[in-house]
C-alpha cells in the first residue's frame, strides 16, 4: 500500500497522473511530453495488450522511462482483453520503435511475465483515495484496463480526478480499414479504441463522470506535418526528446493515415486554450450488428454529459507546444 500524505506537504506538489496506453509509436511521444509538464507527476505507466505486441511494447515502456530519467516509475501490463483484436500490420509498430538509436543505450527491465498492471492501477487509485489527491488518467486505448479495476473496486472511482481519453468518431468516418479486416465488420464509422471493446467503452460512457472525449474529430486535423518533422529534425542534435520524436515519428510520418492521436489527448492537459470549446453530451455505443463500435451522442437522463474536443482553436500553436516541449534533454 502507497504511503499517505498530508494534504499541507503537497500544496505546490504536482498532480498525479497514470498513462493508460498500449504501446503505439504515438503514445511514447505523448511520454516525453508528460514527462516535461511539471505541473503533473507521472505515478505509473499500464500497457494494454491493444494496438501493439505486448512483450515488445512493455520492454520499449521500460526503456522508454529510462530514456526519461524514471527507471523506477510503476509499469505493468494489464491484464485486459479486447473484443475485436488490432491488425497485426498496426500492432508490430512497437517492434520497428525497439530498434531507433535513442533507445540503443537502455535495456529493458521488465521481467517476465510482467507486472500485473490492474494492480498498479488499483493501488493508484488507492493511494489517491486515502490522500485525497485525485488522480489525473491518461487514456489513449479502449476503456478496459480502467473498467476492468473500477468493475472489481467500484470504490475506486473516488480516486479519479479527470479522465483524458482519445477515442471514437463523433461526425467523422470511422478508421477501420477493410483491408486490414473484413469487409463484413469494417463499417464506416467505428474508431479503434471503442471498437476494441465496444462493451466497456459504452460502460464508461454511460457510468463514469464527465470524460474530456478526443475524437477523430480532432485527431484528424493532428497529422505528422512536414513542418513539425522540420524543426524536429533542427532541434535533434541540441535536444534528446526532440531526436527520440524525430526517429519515433520517422517510422510513420510516410503513412498519410497516420496522426497525432494520443498527443492531441496529452497537450489538453497543459494546453487547454488550445482547443475550441468542447461540445457537452452524453455518449453511447452501438453495442452489436454492423455498426458495433459506433460512439453516438446518446439520449437517457441517466447519462452523464462528457465534453467531446472537436477542433482546435490553435492548430499552429498546437504543433509550436508539441516542438518547444520537446525542446529538452532528459
Amino acid at each position: 500500500m502507497m504511503r499517505s500524505v498530508n494534504r499541507s506537504d503537497r500544496a505546490d506538489a504536482p498532480a498525479p497522473l497514470v498513462f493508460i496506453h498500449d504501446a503505439a509509436i504515438d503514445d511514447f511521444v505523448a511520454t516525453l511530453l508528460i514527462a516535461s509538464m511539471p505541473q503533473f507527476d507521472l505515478r505509473g505507466v499500464i500497457v494494454a495488450n491493444a494496438d501493439c505486441v505486448p512483450e515488445y511494447g512493455i520492454d520499449v515502456a521500460s526503456r522508454v522511462n529510462q530514456f526519461i530519467g524514471k527507471p523506477d516509475l510503476p509499469l505493468g501490463l494489464s491484464g485486459a482483453r479486447g473484443w475485436n483484436p488490432f491488425p497485426w500490420p498496426y500492432r508490430g509498430d512497437c517492434i520497428r520503435l525497439a530498434d531507433i538509436p535513442s533507445l540503443a543505450p537502455y535495456v529493458s527491465t521488465v521481467p517476465s511475465p510482467p507486472p500485473p498492471g490492474d494492480d498498479i492501477l488499483a493501488d493508484l487509485l488507492q493511494a489517491a483515495v486515502a490522500d485525497a489527491e485525485p488522480l489525473t488518467v491518461l487514456l489513449t486505448t479502449g476503456f478496459t484496463p480502467l473498467t476492468n479495476v473500477l468493475d472489481a473496486r467500484p470504490e475506486l472511482v473516488a480516486g479519479i480526478g479527470r479522465i483524458a481519453w482519445m477515442g471514437g468518431a463523433l461526425n467523422v468516418a470511422g478508421n477501420l480499414d477493410p483491408k486490414t479486416i473484413d469487409p463484413a465488420v469494417a463499417n464506416t464509422h467505428a474508431e479503434w479504441n471503442v471498437f476494441w471493446d465496444p462493451f466497456a467503452a459504452e460502460g464508461a460512457l454511460a457510468r463514469l463522470p464527465k470524460i474530456s472525449v478526443f475524437p477523430l474529430d480532432i485527431t484528424n486535423s493532428a497529422p505528422i506535418s512536414p513542418a513539425l518533422m522540420a524543426k524536429l529534425e533542427s532541434q535533434a542534435s541540441d535536444f534528446t526528446f526532440s531526436r527520440f520524436a524525430l526517429e519515433a515519428y520517422e517510422l510513420v510520418s510516410a503513412e498519410p493515415f497516420y496522426d497525432m492521436w494520443n498527443v492531441t489527448a496529452a497537450v489538453w492537459l497543459d494546453a487547454p486554450a488550445l482547443y475550441a470549446a468542447a461540445i457537452s453530451t452524453p455518449l453511447q455505443v452501438v453495442q452489436w450488428g454492423f455498426e458495433q463500435g459506433w460512439m453516438q451522442a446518446g439520449t437517457g437522463p441517466d447519462r452523464p454529459s462528457h465534453d467531446v474536443y472537436v477542433s482546435f482553436a490553435d492548430q499552429a500553436g498546437f504543433y509550436d507546444y508539441v516542438a518547444e516541449r520537446l525542446a529538452r534533454s532528459a
